[in-house]
């Protein structure tokens, strides 16, 4: 989700408490010792805030990515053309004595439709807007993706379904892969809730399939996270990338909201905000949670095991269905690390680290907002 309603209550808060692909040679190694990884912290850089590159302003990094080959990472901004086109960017991060020290911005490239032209601004054209999200380099393209719109009102009702868009690197369109109904956004209780759809993505070691996760719950599938014990169910879908299509939908459980939110009738979320192959039966997957009244995001990372997972294709809707929940185990809370963490979309594993173990990298969508920051967390992966 791209927090456009947490932007007034970021805002709100400050008055009232005064707020991967994954290289195979690393997965290989990664996947010895998945049964009890550890994540060890390094350091935060922190990416200014009102920074331009390419006459274009740097900020909503809703995704991380990085391609060994090239040592380049890659983020898309989750801007919906308003400030600039829709775009994602690449970028060098030099990391020195295990500690990023330079983030060196080296190339803009806008986001096409269908018809190959530029998104346009969202006020100026709903329906052929976009709200990009996630981006996974694969081979000479990528894997993005777009958490559409629903907009229902006393005057009008705007449904634009999520996407997953196949481009080149340059971001010429190539293609959309279809979605099953269960994903059609439909006037009243079915489909993705608005700005809680297609938020992470990831693409296989063997770079077949992709994985692509909605955020929160389908309005058909039940509520949203709440309080204490009200955990929520989403929906992680899996596509043959030859064939461009779904074949299988997997079923989450996020954690309730961490923290209670003031007042107790305000804004508050539990959702996805990104996952990650491990190996082929290994995903990461964060777990970003705002309540209003707290200044910082609770992150929470684990591994799900996909190994036996049972796929729900067959449910349009999980209410009232028996099925089986994926497992997962806990990585990392980031309300144990005593620092501010902002609003973590993105993660990637990154160029390796002095002693050989991988280097795992988030990144923060600071929202355009003033109040907010672009954070990359440094990680080592822990054998």
């Amino acid at each position: 989700m791209t927090f456009h309603s947490l932007k007034k209550f970021r805002f709100i808060k400050y008055f009232v408490i005064a707020s991967t692909l994954i290289q195979c040679s690393q997965t290989k190694n990664i996947a010895q010792s998945i049964s009890n990884p550890q994540l060890e912290f390094l350091n935060e850089y922190v990416i200014p805030n009102k920074m331009i590159f390419d006459n274009t302003a740097v900020g909503g990094l809703s995704s991380l990515d990085y391609d060994s080959a090239s040592q380049t990472y890659a983020a898309i901004s989750d801007d919906r053309s308003e400030i600039n086109p829709a775009r994602y960017y690449t970028f060098k991060i030099g990391i020195q004595n295990d500690k990023i020290d330079t983030v060196i911005f080296q190339n803009m490239y806008f986001l096409k439709n269908a018809s190959n032209q530029l998104f346009p601004p969202l006020k100026k054209n709903k329906k052929g807007s976009v709200d990009p999200e996630a981006l996974r380099m694969f081979g000479n393209h990528i894997i993005w993706s777009d958490e559409g719109l629903r907009e229902e009102n006393s005057r009008d009702t705007i449904l634009v379904n999520p996407r997953v868009f196949l481009a080149d690197r340059n971001g010429d369109f190539i293609d959309t892969f279809p979605l099953p109904k269960a994903l059609h956004s439909n006037a009243g209780d079915w489909g993705p809730r608005n700005n809680g759809a297609f938020e992470g993505l990831t693409i296989s070691p063997d770079k077949k399939f992709a994985m692509v996760s909605v955020e929160e719950p389908l309005l058909q599938d039940g509520p949203r996270a709440g309080l204490k014990d009200s955990s929520a169910v989403v929906r992680i879908l899996k596509f043959d990338l030859k064939k461009r299509k779904v074949i299988a939908q997997y079923a989450y459980s996020v954690d309730p909201v961490a923290h209670p939110v003031f007042p107790p009738s305000a804004f508050r979320i539990n959702g996805i905000s990104d996952i990650m192959y491990l190996d082929e039966n290994h995903l990461l997957v964060v777990e970003r949670s705002y309540s209003t009244g707290s200044l910082r995001c609770t992150i929470k990372v684990f591994i799900t095991d996909l190994s036996n997972a049972e796929d729900i294709s067959k449910f349009n809707s999980l209410k009232n269905e028996n099925y089986s929940i994926l497992p997962k185990k806990l990585l990392l809370n980031t309300d144990t690390m005593k620092m501010f963490i902002d609003n973590i979309e993105g993660v990637t594993f990154g160029s390796m680290l002095s002693d050989g173990s991988p280097s795992l990298i988030f990144i923060s969508d600071n929202n355009f907002n003033p109040l907010e920051r672009t954070q990359l967390l440094l990680f080592k992966f822990k054998k």
